[in-house]
Protein backbone atom coordinates (compact mmCIF):
# COMPACT_ATOMS: atom_id res chain seq x y z
CA UNK A 1 0.00 0.00 0.00
CA UNK A 2 2.77 2.43 0.97
CA UNK A 3 4.69 1.69 -2.22
CA UNK A 4 1.57 2.49 -4.27
CA UNK A 5 1.22 5.84 -2.47
CA UNK A 6 4.89 6.59 -3.16
CA UNK A 7 4.41 5.67 -6.85
CA UNK A 8 1.43 8.01 -7.24
CA UNK A 9 3.24 10.76 -5.35
CA UNK A 10 6.24 10.43 -7.65
CA UNK A 11 4.07 10.71 -10.77
CA UNK A 12 2.24 13.76 -9.40
CA UNK A 13 5.46 15.53 -8.38
CA UNK A 14 7.14 14.65 -11.69
CA UNK A 15 4.27 15.99 -13.81
CA UNK A 16 4.02 19.11 -11.61
CA UNK A 17 7.67 20.12 -11.97
CA UNK A 18 7.56 19.41 -15.72
CA UNK A 19 4.33 21.32 -16.36
CA UNK A 20 5.29 24.31 -14.19
CA UNK A 21 8.90 24.31 -15.45
CA UNK A 22 10.31 24.12 -11.93
CA UNK A 23 12.93 21.70 -13.25
CA UNK A 24 14.17 20.86 -16.73
CA UNK A 25 13.08 17.52 -18.27
CA UNK A 26 16.64 16.19 -17.86
CA UNK A 27 16.93 16.92 -14.14
CA UNK A 28 13.31 15.84 -13.53
CA UNK A 29 13.84 12.46 -15.17
CA UNK A 30 16.85 11.76 -12.97
CA UNK A 31 16.30 13.50 -9.63
CA UNK A 32 12.57 12.91 -9.01
CA UNK A 33 12.62 9.09 -9.37
CA UNK A 34 15.93 8.97 -7.48
CA UNK A 35 14.42 10.86 -4.55
CA UNK A 36 11.35 8.63 -4.38
CA UNK A 37 13.41 5.47 -4.89
CA UNK A 38 15.45 6.42 -1.82
CA UNK A 39 12.25 7.07 0.13
CA UNK A 40 10.87 3.64 -0.86
CA UNK A 41 14.13 1.91 0.11
CA UNK A 42 14.38 3.72 3.46
CA UNK A 43 10.73 2.83 4.17
CA UNK A 44 11.57 -0.80 3.43
CA UNK A 45 8.86 -1.24 0.76
CA UNK A 46 11.07 -1.29 -2.35
CA UNK A 47 12.09 -4.50 -4.10
CA UNK A 48 15.46 -5.97 -3.21
CA UNK A 49 18.36 -4.53 -5.12
CA UNK A 50 20.55 -1.45 -5.28
CA UNK A 51 19.91 1.89 -6.92
CA UNK A 52 22.94 1.32 -9.12
CA UNK A 53 21.55 -1.98 -10.42
CA UNK A 54 18.16 -0.42 -11.10
CA UNK A 55 19.70 2.47 -13.03
CA UNK A 56 21.99 0.25 -15.11
CA UNK A 57 19.09 -2.03 -16.02
CA UNK A 58 17.01 0.97 -17.05
CA UNK A 59 19.83 2.36 -19.17
CA UNK A 60 20.05 -0.90 -21.12
CA UNK A 61 16.44 -0.38 -22.27
CA UNK A 62 17.24 3.00 -23.87
CA UNK A 63 20.88 2.51 -24.90
CA UNK A 64 20.10 1.29 -28.45
CA UNK A 65 17.61 4.12 -28.98
CA UNK A 66 20.04 6.71 -27.67
CA UNK A 67 22.91 5.59 -29.88
CA UNK A 68 20.62 5.29 -32.90
CA UNK A 69 19.36 8.84 -32.27
CA UNK A 70 22.93 10.11 -32.14
CA UNK A 71 23.73 8.85 -35.64
CA UNK A 72 20.27 9.60 -37.05
CA UNK A 73 20.54 13.24 -35.96
CA UNK A 74 24.06 13.49 -37.35
CA UNK A 75 22.94 11.97 -40.67
CA UNK A 76 20.03 14.35 -41.23
CA UNK A 77 22.07 17.31 -39.97
CA UNK A 78 24.69 16.53 -42.63
CA UNK A 79 21.93 16.31 -45.26
CA UNK A 80 20.66 19.71 -44.12
CA UNK A 81 24.17 21.17 -44.29
CA UNK A 82 24.63 19.75 -47.78
CA UNK A 83 21.33 21.34 -48.88
CA UNK A 84 19.33 18.20 -49.66
CA UNK A 85 16.10 19.79 -48.45
CA UNK A 86 16.59 23.22 -50.07
CA UNK A 87 14.89 22.33 -53.40
CA UNK A 88 12.09 20.51 -51.53
CA UNK A 89 11.53 23.55 -49.29
CA UNK A 90 11.50 25.91 -52.26
CA UNK A 91 9.06 23.69 -54.18
CA UNK A 92 6.63 23.45 -51.28
CA UNK A 93 6.71 27.20 -50.67
CA UNK A 94 5.92 27.74 -54.37
CA UNK A 95 2.97 25.36 -54.10
CA UNK A 96 1.70 26.98 -50.89
CA UNK A 97 2.32 30.51 -52.26
CA UNK A 98 2.16 32.00 -48.76
CA UNK A 99 -0.99 30.14 -47.64
CA UNK A 100 -0.35 28.57 -44.20
CA UNK A 101 -3.41 26.34 -44.64
CA UNK A 102 -1.74 24.49 -47.53
CA UNK A 103 1.51 24.11 -45.57
CA UNK A 104 -0.29 22.66 -42.56
CA UNK A 105 -2.28 20.17 -44.61
CA UNK A 106 0.93 19.17 -46.42
CA UNK A 107 2.57 18.68 -43.01
CA UNK A 108 -0.22 16.30 -41.92
CA UNK A 109 -0.08 14.32 -45.17
CA UNK A 110 3.72 13.99 -45.20
CA UNK A 111 3.81 13.03 -41.50
CA UNK A 112 1.19 10.35 -42.19
CA UNK A 113 3.16 8.93 -45.13
CA UNK A 114 6.53 8.96 -43.40
CA UNK A 115 5.04 7.34 -40.27
CA UNK A 116 4.35 4.18 -42.28
CA UNK A 117 7.69 2.84 -41.05
CA UNK A 118 6.36 3.00 -37.48
CA UNK A 119 9.49 4.77 -36.22
CA UNK A 120 8.93 8.10 -34.47
CA UNK A 121 12.58 9.14 -34.71
CA UNK A 122 12.70 8.85 -38.50
CA UNK A 123 9.33 10.60 -38.86
CA UNK A 124 10.48 13.47 -36.67
CA UNK A 125 13.80 13.93 -38.43
CA UNK A 126 12.35 13.83 -41.96
CA UNK A 127 9.36 16.08 -41.23
CA UNK A 128 11.35 18.60 -39.21
CA UNK A 129 14.13 18.72 -41.81
CA UNK A 130 11.60 19.39 -44.57
CA UNK A 131 9.19 21.73 -42.80
CA UNK A 132 11.08 23.77 -40.18
CA UNK A 133 12.72 25.97 -42.88
CA UNK A 134 9.26 26.55 -44.42
CA UNK A 135 7.64 27.40 -41.07
CA UNK A 136 10.47 29.81 -40.27
CA UNK A 137 10.39 31.51 -43.65
CA UNK A 138 6.61 31.97 -43.48
CA UNK A 139 6.72 32.93 -39.76
CA UNK A 140 4.32 30.10 -38.89
CA UNK A 141 3.68 28.74 -35.39
CA UNK A 142 6.13 25.89 -34.72
CA UNK A 143 3.69 24.37 -32.21
CA UNK A 144 1.48 23.27 -35.09
CA UNK A 145 4.34 21.32 -36.62
CA UNK A 146 5.13 19.56 -33.34
CA UNK A 147 1.47 18.64 -32.80
CA UNK A 148 0.74 17.39 -36.33
CA UNK A 149 3.83 15.17 -36.42
CA UNK A 150 2.99 13.49 -33.12
CA UNK A 151 -0.71 13.03 -33.93
CA UNK A 152 -0.03 11.27 -37.23
CA UNK A 153 2.72 9.13 -35.74
CA UNK A 154 0.39 8.22 -32.87
CA UNK A 155 -2.16 6.79 -35.31
CA UNK A 156 0.32 5.03 -37.59
CA UNK A 157 2.09 3.56 -34.55
CA UNK A 158 -0.81 1.08 -34.32
CA UNK A 159 0.53 -0.77 -37.36
CA UNK A 160 1.76 -4.22 -36.23
CA UNK A 161 5.43 -3.28 -36.73
CA UNK A 162 5.02 -0.04 -34.73
CA UNK A 163 5.46 -1.59 -31.29
CA UNK A 164 2.32 -1.49 -29.10
CA UNK A 165 0.23 -3.69 -31.40
CA UNK A 166 3.00 -6.29 -31.49
CA UNK A 167 3.10 -6.31 -27.69
CA UNK A 168 -0.68 -6.69 -27.43
CA UNK A 169 -0.56 -9.54 -29.95
CA UNK A 170 2.18 -11.30 -27.98
CA UNK A 171 0.58 -10.95 -24.55
CA UNK A 172 -2.95 -11.85 -25.61
CA UNK A 173 -1.92 -14.35 -28.31
CA UNK A 174 -3.91 -12.85 -31.19
CA UNK A 175 -3.03 -12.85 -34.89
CA UNK A 176 -2.04 -10.03 -37.25
CA UNK A 177 -5.68 -9.79 -38.41
CA UNK A 178 -6.06 -7.37 -35.47
CA UNK A 179 -5.04 -4.73 -38.02
CA UNK A 180 -8.28 -5.24 -39.97
CA UNK A 181 -10.22 -4.33 -36.82
CA UNK A 182 -8.04 -1.30 -36.13
CA UNK A 183 -8.04 0.06 -39.70
CA UNK A 184 -11.47 1.80 -39.72
CA UNK A 185 -10.57 3.82 -36.63
CA UNK A 186 -7.10 4.57 -37.98
CA UNK A 187 -8.48 5.80 -41.31
CA UNK A 188 -11.06 8.02 -39.60
CA UNK A 189 -8.44 9.38 -37.20
CA UNK A 190 -6.06 10.18 -40.07
CA UNK A 191 -8.90 11.97 -41.89
CA UNK A 192 -9.69 13.86 -38.66
CA UNK A 193 -6.11 15.18 -38.49
CA UNK A 194 -5.80 16.00 -42.21
CA UNK A 195 -9.27 17.48 -42.79
CA UNK A 196 -10.13 18.94 -39.37
CA UNK A 197 -7.08 19.54 -37.17
CA UNK A 198 -4.76 20.90 -39.91
CA UNK A 199 -7.46 23.19 -41.46
CA UNK A 200 -8.46 24.36 -37.96
CA UNK A 201 -4.84 25.37 -37.34
CA UNK A 202 -4.69 26.83 -40.83
CA UNK A 203 -7.65 29.14 -40.22
CA UNK A 204 -5.98 30.46 -37.07
CA UNK A 205 -2.71 31.03 -38.96
CA UNK A 206 -4.53 32.74 -41.82
CA UNK A 207 -6.14 35.08 -39.30
CA UNK A 208 -2.77 35.79 -37.65
CA UNK A 209 -0.57 36.04 -40.75
CA UNK A 210 -3.05 36.67 -43.52
CA UNK A 211 -2.86 35.11 -46.96
CA UNK A 212 -0.78 36.91 -49.53
CA UNK A 213 0.23 35.66 -52.93
CA UNK A 214 4.00 35.52 -53.02
CA UNK A 215 5.56 36.47 -56.34
CA UNK A 216 8.27 34.31 -57.92
CA UNK A 217 10.80 36.99 -57.02
CA UNK A 218 9.73 36.97 -53.34
CA UNK A 219 9.87 33.17 -53.23
CA UNK A 220 13.35 33.16 -54.79
CA UNK A 221 14.49 35.78 -52.28
CA UNK A 222 12.97 33.76 -49.42
CA UNK A 223 14.58 30.49 -50.45
CA UNK A 224 17.99 31.68 -51.62
CA UNK A 225 21.04 31.19 -49.39
CA UNK A 226 22.76 34.51 -48.72
CA UNK A 227 24.97 33.61 -45.75
CA UNK A 228 28.49 32.91 -47.13
CA UNK A 229 29.24 30.40 -44.34
CA UNK A 230 26.09 28.43 -45.18
CA UNK A 231 26.84 28.58 -48.91
CA UNK A 232 30.31 27.19 -48.24
CA UNK A 233 28.96 23.94 -46.73
CA UNK A 234 26.19 23.46 -49.33
CA UNK A 235 26.72 20.69 -51.88
CA UNK A 236 24.12 21.27 -54.64
CA UNK A 237 26.08 19.03 -57.02
CA UNK A 238 25.48 16.14 -54.57
CA UNK A 239 21.68 16.50 -54.51
CA UNK A 240 20.97 13.37 -56.58
CA UNK A 241 23.45 11.24 -54.66
CA UNK A 242 22.18 12.47 -51.27
CA UNK A 243 18.57 11.97 -52.34
CA UNK A 244 19.19 8.38 -53.48
CA UNK A 245 21.20 7.63 -50.31
CA UNK A 246 18.39 8.94 -48.09
CA UNK A 247 15.66 7.09 -50.00
CA UNK A 248 17.65 3.83 -49.85
CA UNK A 249 18.26 4.32 -46.12
CA UNK A 250 14.58 4.93 -45.33
CA UNK A 251 13.40 2.15 -47.66
CA UNK A 252 15.81 -0.30 -46.02
CA UNK A 253 14.58 0.82 -42.61
CA UNK A 254 10.96 0.10 -43.60
CA UNK A 255 11.80 -3.14 -45.44
CA UNK A 256 13.59 -4.45 -42.34
CA UNK A 257 10.16 -4.76 -40.71
CA UNK A 258 8.98 -7.15 -43.44
CA UNK A 259 11.99 -8.88 -44.99
CA UNK A 260 14.07 -10.57 -42.32
CA UNK A 261 16.86 -11.55 -44.76
CA UNK A 262 17.94 -7.93 -45.25
CA UNK A 263 16.90 -6.71 -41.79
CA UNK A 264 19.41 -4.43 -40.10
CA UNK A 265 19.07 -2.54 -36.83
CA UNK A 266 18.35 1.19 -37.36
CA UNK A 267 21.47 1.98 -35.33
CA UNK A 268 23.70 0.29 -37.92
CA UNK A 269 21.85 1.79 -40.89
CA UNK A 270 22.24 5.35 -39.61
CA UNK A 271 25.84 4.72 -38.55
CA UNK A 272 26.81 3.53 -42.04
CA UNK A 273 24.67 6.24 -43.67
CA UNK A 274 26.44 8.93 -41.63
CA UNK A 275 29.87 7.61 -42.64
CA UNK A 276 28.93 7.52 -46.35
CA UNK A 277 27.36 11.00 -46.17
CA UNK A 278 30.48 12.47 -44.58
CA UNK A 279 32.90 10.82 -47.01
CA UNK A 280 30.87 11.75 -50.10
CA UNK A 281 29.98 15.35 -49.21
CA UNK A 282 33.02 16.37 -47.19
CA UNK A 283 35.99 14.24 -48.34
CA UNK A 284 38.51 16.42 -46.42
CA UNK A 285 39.03 15.14 -42.88
CA UNK A 286 39.03 18.69 -41.52
CA UNK A 287 35.60 19.36 -43.03
CA UNK A 288 34.24 16.12 -41.59
CA UNK A 289 35.43 17.09 -38.11
CA UNK A 290 33.81 20.52 -38.46
CA UNK A 291 30.45 19.00 -39.48
CA UNK A 292 30.51 16.55 -36.56
CA UNK A 293 31.51 19.34 -34.17
CA UNK A 294 28.84 21.73 -35.47
CA UNK A 295 26.03 19.18 -35.21
CA UNK A 296 27.22 17.06 -32.29
CA UNK A 297 25.85 19.45 -29.66
CA UNK A 298 22.25 19.05 -30.79
CA UNK A 299 22.64 15.28 -30.94
CA UNK A 300 24.13 15.05 -27.45
CA UNK A 301 21.35 17.19 -25.93
CA UNK A 302 18.76 14.72 -27.19
CA UNK A 303 20.75 11.61 -26.31
CA UNK A 304 21.28 12.60 -22.66
CA UNK A 305 17.50 13.00 -22.31
CA UNK A 306 17.02 9.50 -23.70
CA UNK A 307 19.46 8.11 -21.15
CA UNK A 308 17.75 10.14 -18.42
CA UNK A 309 14.47 8.48 -19.41
CA UNK A 310 16.27 5.15 -18.98
CA UNK A 311 17.24 6.17 -15.43
CA UNK A 312 13.60 7.05 -14.73
CA UNK A 313 12.33 3.70 -16.01
CA UNK A 314 15.04 1.75 -14.20
CA UNK A 315 14.26 3.29 -10.82
CA UNK A 316 10.48 3.26 -11.34
CA UNK A 317 10.38 -0.39 -12.34
CA UNK A 318 13.30 -1.67 -10.26
CA UNK A 319 11.93 -0.44 -6.94
CA UNK A 320 8.54 -1.98 -7.72
CA UNK A 321 6.71 1.36 -8.02
CA UNK A 322 5.58 0.54 -11.58
CA UNK A 323 4.20 -2.83 -10.48
CA UNK A 324 2.41 -1.25 -7.51
CA UNK A 325 0.87 1.36 -9.82
CA UNK A 326 -0.22 -1.38 -12.25
CA UNK A 327 -1.91 -3.43 -9.52
CA UNK A 328 -3.73 -0.34 -8.24
CA UNK A 329 -5.32 0.07 -11.67
CA UNK A 330 -6.94 -3.34 -11.32
CA UNK A 331 -7.96 -3.20 -7.65
CA UNK A 332 -9.82 0.12 -7.75
CA UNK A 333 -12.33 -1.15 -10.35
CA UNK A 334 -15.58 -2.38 -8.75
CA UNK A 335 -16.98 -5.78 -9.83
CA UNK A 336 -20.17 -4.00 -10.95
CA UNK A 337 -18.17 -2.79 -13.98
CA UNK A 338 -17.58 -6.37 -15.19
CA UNK A 339 -20.00 -6.05 -18.13
CA UNK A 340 -18.21 -2.89 -19.30
CA UNK A 341 -14.77 -4.49 -19.10
CA UNK A 342 -13.82 -3.62 -22.69
CA UNK A 343 -14.53 0.06 -22.01
CA UNK A 344 -12.73 -0.19 -18.67
CA UNK A 345 -9.56 -1.52 -20.36
CA UNK A 346 -9.77 1.23 -23.00
CA UNK A 347 -10.03 3.91 -20.30
CA UNK A 348 -7.23 2.40 -18.20
CA UNK A 349 -4.97 2.14 -21.25
CA UNK A 350 -4.85 5.94 -21.58
CA UNK A 351 -3.12 6.72 -18.25
CA UNK A 352 -1.53 3.26 -18.27
CA UNK A 353 0.46 3.78 -21.46
CA UNK A 354 1.19 7.40 -20.54
CA UNK A 355 2.67 6.80 -17.09
CA UNK A 356 4.16 3.39 -17.87
CA UNK A 357 6.28 2.22 -20.77
CA UNK A 358 4.55 0.02 -23.35
CA UNK A 359 6.44 -2.95 -21.93
CA UNK A 360 5.32 -2.06 -18.41
CA UNK A 361 1.68 -1.77 -19.41
CA UNK A 362 1.35 -4.72 -21.80
CA UNK A 363 3.53 -7.18 -19.89
CA UNK A 364 2.68 -5.93 -16.40
CA UNK A 365 -0.91 -4.65 -16.35
CA UNK A 366 -2.61 -6.42 -19.24
CA UNK A 367 -2.13 -10.03 -18.04
CA UNK A 368 -4.05 -9.15 -14.85
CA UNK A 369 -6.79 -7.27 -16.74
CA UNK A 370 -7.04 -10.07 -19.32
CA UNK A 371 -7.50 -12.77 -16.68
CA UNK A 372 -10.42 -10.86 -15.20
CA UNK A 373 -11.80 -10.08 -18.67
CA UNK A 374 -11.90 -13.72 -19.72
CA UNK A 375 -13.87 -14.53 -16.58
CA UNK A 376 -16.36 -11.83 -17.60
CA UNK A 377 -16.77 -13.32 -21.11
CA UNK A 378 -14.51 -11.04 -23.13
CA UNK A 379 -12.26 -12.56 -25.82
CA UNK A 380 -8.53 -11.96 -26.13
CA UNK A 381 -9.05 -10.05 -29.40
CA UNK A 382 -11.59 -7.74 -27.77
CA UNK A 383 -9.24 -6.98 -24.89
CA UNK A 384 -6.24 -6.52 -27.22
CA UNK A 385 -8.19 -3.96 -29.24
CA UNK A 386 -9.38 -2.16 -26.11
CA UNK A 387 -5.83 -2.01 -24.72
CA UNK A 388 -4.63 -0.16 -27.83
CA UNK A 389 -7.13 2.69 -27.55
CA UNK A 390 -4.97 4.59 -25.05
CA UNK A 391 -2.15 4.78 -27.57
CA UNK A 392 -3.77 8.06 -28.59
CA UNK A 393 -1.93 9.58 -25.60
CA UNK A 394 1.14 7.35 -25.30
CA UNK A 395 3.49 9.43 -27.46
CA UNK A 396 2.86 12.47 -25.25
CA UNK A 397 4.53 10.65 -22.35
CA UNK A 398 7.87 11.96 -21.05
CA UNK A 399 9.03 8.32 -21.13
CA UNK A 400 8.95 8.26 -24.97
CA UNK A 401 12.52 8.89 -26.08
CA UNK A 402 12.06 10.53 -29.47
CA UNK A 403 9.77 13.32 -28.24
CA UNK A 404 12.87 15.03 -26.83
CA UNK A 405 14.24 15.12 -30.35
CA UNK A 406 10.98 16.66 -31.59
CA UNK A 407 10.96 19.26 -28.80
CA UNK A 408 14.62 20.07 -29.34
CA UNK A 409 14.27 20.57 -33.09
CA UNK A 410 11.09 22.66 -32.85
CA UNK A 411 12.15 24.55 -29.71
CA UNK A 412 8.86 23.78 -27.95
CA UNK A 413 8.18 23.61 -24.22
CA UNK A 414 7.09 20.13 -23.16
CA UNK A 415 4.20 21.22 -20.94
CA UNK A 416 2.67 23.56 -23.52
CA UNK A 417 3.16 20.99 -26.27
CA UNK A 418 1.52 18.24 -24.20
CA UNK A 419 -1.51 20.44 -23.48
CA UNK A 420 -1.91 21.51 -27.11
CA UNK A 421 -1.45 18.02 -28.55
CA UNK A 422 -3.54 16.45 -25.78
CA UNK A 423 -6.75 18.21 -26.76
CA UNK A 424 -6.50 16.82 -30.29
CA UNK A 425 -5.32 13.41 -29.03
CA UNK A 426 -8.57 13.22 -27.07
CA UNK A 427 -10.43 13.38 -30.39
CA UNK A 428 -8.33 10.48 -31.71
CA UNK A 429 -9.05 8.48 -28.56
CA UNK A 430 -12.81 9.03 -28.96
CA UNK A 431 -12.64 8.02 -32.64
CA UNK A 432 -10.75 4.83 -31.74
CA UNK A 433 -13.16 3.81 -28.98
CA UNK A 434 -16.39 4.70 -30.80
CA UNK A 435 -15.25 2.98 -34.00
CA UNK A 436 -14.34 -0.39 -32.47
CA UNK A 437 -17.59 -0.39 -30.52
CA UNK A 438 -19.83 0.70 -33.40
CA UNK A 439 -18.31 -1.99 -35.63
CA UNK A 440 -18.95 -4.52 -32.87
CA UNK A 441 -15.31 -5.46 -32.41
CA UNK A 442 -15.44 -4.57 -28.69
CA UNK A 443 -18.87 -4.82 -27.02
CA UNK A 444 -19.94 -1.80 -25.01
CA UNK A 445 -21.64 -4.12 -22.51
CA UNK A 446 -21.76 -7.87 -21.97
CA UNK A 447 -24.59 -9.12 -19.74
CA UNK A 448 -23.23 -11.04 -16.76
CA UNK A 449 -24.77 -14.27 -15.51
Amino acid sequence: MLLTVIAYAMIIVFMYVIMTKKLSPFTSLVMIPLLFAIIAMVAGVAKKGTIGDFVLKGLTTTANTGIMLLFAILYFSIMLDAGLFDPITARMIKIAKGDPMKVLMATAIVAMAVSLNGDGTTTTLICCSAFIPIYKKLNMNMMNLGVLIILQNTIMNLLPWGGPTARAMAVLKVDADILTYLLPGMILALAYVVFYVAPHMGRAERKRLGVRELTDEEIDEMTSVVDPEVSEIRRPNMFVFNGILTIVLIAWLVASSFIKVIAMPPLLLFLVGTCIALMANYPKLGDQSKRIGANGGDAVQVVILVFAAGVFMGLFQGTGMAEALAKSFTTIIPSSMAGFWGLVIALISAPGTFFLSNDGFYFGVMPVLATAGRAYGFTNMQMALASLMGQAFHLLSPLVAFIYLLLRLTGLDMGKWQREAGKYALGIFVIFVVTVMLFGHVPFYLPQK
